[in-house]
Protein backbone atom coordinates (compact mmCIF):
# COMPACT_ATOMS: atom_id res chain seq x y z
CA UNK A 1 0.00 0.00 0.00
CA UNK A 2 2.85 2.37 0.78
CA UNK A 3 4.52 1.64 -2.55
CA UNK A 4 1.23 2.27 -4.35
CA UNK A 5 0.71 5.54 -2.52
CA UNK A 6 4.28 6.62 -3.26
CA UNK A 7 3.79 5.82 -6.93
CA UNK A 8 0.58 7.87 -7.04
CA UNK A 9 2.35 10.76 -5.32
CA UNK A 10 5.41 10.73 -7.59
CA UNK A 11 3.51 10.24 -10.84
CA UNK A 12 0.54 12.41 -9.89
CA UNK A 13 -2.03 9.69 -10.55
CA UNK A 14 -5.57 9.81 -9.25
CA UNK A 15 -6.89 7.49 -6.55
CA UNK A 16 -8.47 5.01 -8.98
CA UNK A 17 -5.83 5.06 -11.74
CA UNK A 18 -3.86 1.90 -12.46
CA UNK A 19 -0.34 2.30 -11.15
CA UNK A 20 1.36 -0.82 -12.50
CA UNK A 21 2.18 0.82 -15.85
CA UNK A 22 3.60 3.83 -14.02
CA UNK A 23 5.73 1.63 -11.74
CA UNK A 24 6.97 -0.34 -14.75
CA UNK A 25 7.39 2.29 -17.48
CA UNK A 26 7.99 5.57 -15.67
CA UNK A 27 9.67 4.74 -12.36
CA UNK A 28 11.26 1.31 -13.09
CA UNK A 29 10.33 0.14 -9.58
CA UNK A 30 10.09 -3.50 -8.62
CA UNK A 31 6.95 -4.75 -6.84
CA UNK A 32 7.40 -5.59 -3.15
CA UNK A 33 7.97 -9.38 -3.52
CA UNK A 34 10.66 -8.86 -6.15
CA UNK A 35 12.18 -6.02 -4.13
CA UNK A 36 12.51 -8.38 -1.17
CA UNK A 37 14.22 -10.97 -3.39
CA UNK A 38 16.51 -8.23 -4.70
CA UNK A 39 17.60 -7.17 -1.21
CA UNK A 40 18.08 -10.77 0.00
CA UNK A 41 20.06 -11.69 -3.13
CA UNK A 42 22.28 -8.65 -2.78
CA UNK A 43 22.98 -9.46 0.87
CA UNK A 44 23.74 -13.07 -0.07
CA UNK A 45 26.14 -11.83 -2.78
CA UNK A 46 27.90 -9.65 -0.21
CA UNK A 47 28.05 -12.56 2.24
CA UNK A 48 29.58 -14.86 -0.37
CA UNK A 49 32.17 -12.30 -1.45
CA UNK A 50 33.09 -11.32 2.12
CA UNK A 51 31.87 -7.72 1.97
CA UNK A 52 28.90 -8.14 4.30
CA UNK A 53 28.81 -7.41 8.04
CA UNK A 54 30.58 -9.92 10.28
CA UNK A 55 27.34 -11.53 11.50
CA UNK A 56 26.57 -12.64 7.90
CA UNK A 57 30.04 -14.11 7.39
CA UNK A 58 29.13 -17.80 7.73
CA UNK A 59 25.57 -17.67 6.41
CA UNK A 60 26.16 -18.62 2.77
CA UNK A 61 28.42 -21.65 2.68
CA UNK A 62 29.26 -23.22 -0.70
CA UNK A 63 28.29 -26.87 -1.06
CA UNK A 64 31.94 -27.58 -1.93
CA UNK A 65 32.98 -26.54 1.60
CA UNK A 66 30.62 -29.01 3.31
CA UNK A 67 32.27 -32.33 4.11
CA UNK A 68 30.70 -35.26 2.30
CA UNK A 69 29.12 -33.08 -0.37
CA UNK A 70 32.14 -31.98 -2.37
CA UNK A 71 31.42 -34.48 -5.16
CA UNK A 72 27.83 -33.43 -5.85
CA UNK A 73 26.76 -31.88 -9.16
CA UNK A 74 25.55 -28.77 -7.31
CA UNK A 75 29.19 -27.88 -6.61
CA UNK A 76 29.73 -27.10 -10.29
CA UNK A 77 26.67 -24.84 -10.38
CA UNK A 78 27.92 -22.74 -7.47
CA UNK A 79 25.08 -23.69 -5.13
CA UNK A 80 25.06 -22.81 -1.45
CA UNK A 81 24.32 -25.24 1.37
CA UNK A 82 20.76 -24.91 2.71
CA UNK A 83 20.50 -25.99 6.37
CA UNK A 84 17.54 -28.11 7.40
CA UNK A 85 14.78 -26.70 9.56
CA UNK A 86 11.83 -28.23 11.33
CA UNK A 87 9.56 -25.22 11.47
CA UNK A 88 8.09 -22.74 9.02
CA UNK A 89 9.64 -19.92 11.01
CA UNK A 90 13.05 -21.53 10.53
CA UNK A 91 12.59 -21.42 6.74
CA UNK A 92 12.05 -17.68 6.94
CA UNK A 93 15.38 -17.04 8.63
CA UNK A 94 18.13 -15.46 6.59
CA UNK A 95 20.36 -18.49 7.19
CA UNK A 96 17.92 -20.65 5.16
CA UNK A 97 16.24 -18.11 2.87
CA UNK A 98 19.42 -16.56 1.46
CA UNK A 99 20.91 -19.84 0.15
CA UNK A 100 17.51 -20.86 -1.26
CA UNK A 101 17.21 -17.60 -3.14
CA UNK A 102 20.84 -17.78 -4.27
CA UNK A 103 20.37 -21.32 -5.59
CA UNK A 104 17.29 -20.23 -7.56
CA UNK A 105 19.17 -17.49 -9.44
CA UNK A 106 20.30 -18.07 -13.04
CA UNK A 107 23.85 -19.33 -13.51
CA UNK A 108 25.19 -16.11 -15.03
CA UNK A 109 24.27 -14.24 -11.85
CA UNK A 110 26.06 -16.75 -9.64
CA UNK A 111 29.37 -16.31 -11.45
CA UNK A 112 32.36 -15.63 -9.23
CA UNK A 113 33.86 -13.13 -11.68
CA UNK A 114 30.91 -10.72 -11.68
CA UNK A 115 31.21 -7.38 -9.89
CA UNK A 116 28.64 -6.07 -7.43
CA UNK A 117 27.42 -3.41 -9.88
CA UNK A 118 27.03 -5.96 -12.66
CA UNK A 119 25.22 -8.30 -10.27
CA UNK A 120 22.80 -5.54 -9.21
CA UNK A 121 22.00 -4.53 -12.78
CA UNK A 122 21.51 -8.08 -14.06
CA UNK A 123 19.49 -9.10 -11.00
CA UNK A 124 17.16 -6.14 -11.33
CA UNK A 125 16.69 -6.88 -15.03
CA UNK A 126 15.92 -10.52 -14.24
CA UNK A 127 13.45 -9.69 -11.47
CA UNK A 128 11.88 -6.91 -13.54
CA UNK A 129 11.18 -9.33 -16.40
CA UNK A 130 9.71 -11.87 -13.94
CA UNK A 131 7.49 -9.29 -12.27
CA UNK A 132 6.08 -7.73 -15.40
CA UNK A 133 6.21 -10.71 -17.80
CA UNK A 134 2.42 -10.88 -18.23
CA UNK A 135 1.97 -7.10 -18.28
CA UNK A 136 4.23 -6.35 -21.27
Amino acid sequence: MVLNAATRLVVGADKYDHITPAMRDVLNWLPVPQRMLFKMSLTAFDSIHGTSPAYFKDVCVPVSDVSGRSNLRSVGRGNMFVPRTRTLLGRRSFRVAAPLIWNSLPGDLRSTTISREQFRARLKTNLFSQAYATDL
